[in-house]
């Protein structure tokens, strides 16, 4: 029986290339994301590498509980149990406290954080049952250093690091490991139009290979954290 990996913001950046790897690792491989298009294409992709697994891809803006839920619920009633969910979705808006639009915090804590709050409460129960899951969420430098125009998004990533860790405490003697990815600047579309070479990014397949390495390990090893920066440093 095929396990399954769940990847919120799958289509695009990390969320895309850990999909695809755990394809290449014969996972089932649901996912999220707002454009259907792109699922679609996404769909097509998976099926090409693993065409013996059963790939769902599904419209949800995670930013709204109430898709969430119903993620959660189709995601629940289609597989018997997710075997490693990576809560990757996500927004990123540039800006400091004291003069970003007012809403921002309360945006971006439902979308980087709540989320994932919700999603990881919706497939625990069946991983407790097991005793056995992975949880990966995509963090960022941001949740360790403060920084210009970090404003209300490193606020998010601070919490997200810090559900990582309530949720390690938690789930430590359930046979639920849970692992915290802090990646520096990443090569992906929130980067595109600035004038740097890629050298100065880290590579998404990095992040995913990263995860994948990780995920093998032995069943009596976490990784609790880990922090990946561009060979040249923070930008």
């Amino acid at each position: 029986m095929h396990k399954t990996v769940v990847v919120t913001g799958c289509t695009k950046g990390i969320g895309l290339a850990v999909a695809e790897t755990f394809a290449h690792m014969g996972f089932n491989v649901a996912g999220c994301a707002r454009n259907k298009t792109e699922l679609n294409q996404l769909a097509e992709k998976l099926n090409a590498i693993n065409p013996s697994g059963k790939h769902a891809m599904l419209v949800c803006d995670v930013s709204k509980t109430d898709e969430v839920k119903s993620f959660i619920e189709t995601i629940n009633n289609t597989y018997p149990k997710v075997d490693v969910l990576v809560n990757n979705a996500g927004v990123f808006i540039p800006g400091k406290v004291i003069d970003e639009k007012e809403g921002t915090l309360e945006h971006l804590l439902q979308t980087n954080v709540a989320s994932a709050y919700y999603i990881s409460r919706g497939f625990l129960p069946a991983m407790m049952q097991a005793e056995s899951g992975h949880i990966f969420n995509i963090c960022s430098i941001a949740s360790l250093q403060a920084y210009e125009a970090g404003g209300s998004y490193s606020i998010s990533k601070f919490a997200m690091l810090g559900l990582s860790k309530q949720l390690r405490y938690e789930l430590k003697t359930h046979g639920v490991r849970v692992t915290a990815v802090m990646p520096g600047a990443t090569l992906t579309n929130s980067w595109a139009g600035v004038d740097l070479p890629a050298n100065r990014f880290i590579q998404v397949d990095d992040v995913a290979k990263t995860i994948k390495a990780v995920y093998e390990l032995s069943s009596s090893a976490d990784v609790e954290e880990i922090v990946i920066r561009p060979q040249l440093g923070d930008i």
